[in-house]
């Protein structure tokens, strides 16, 4: 998923996103350790989205802190 995609989404169905890709995350290397995963990109591919997605949240929250201070 690319970062325009995650920046066009509701700080809730972001927060939804993060967690989806956290147990993403868990299956995938559950799947790996047992020798069932067919892409071992996968899990590089999922880490770098998660990252994209908990950095926007991240500069939402402090968006969000600033506005409201002022």
């Amino acid at each position: 998923m690319k970062a325009h995609d995650l920046r066009q989404m509701e700080l809730a169905d972001l927060e939804a996103k993060v967690s989806a890709l956290r147990e993403d995350i868990f299956k995938i290397r559950f799947q790996h350790a047992t020798a069932q995963l067919g892409d071992p990109s996968s899990l590089i591919k999922t880490r770098r989205t998660l990252a994209r997605a908990m950095t926007i949240l991240a500069e939402r929250t402090k968006e969000a802190q600033n506005t409201s201070e002022a």
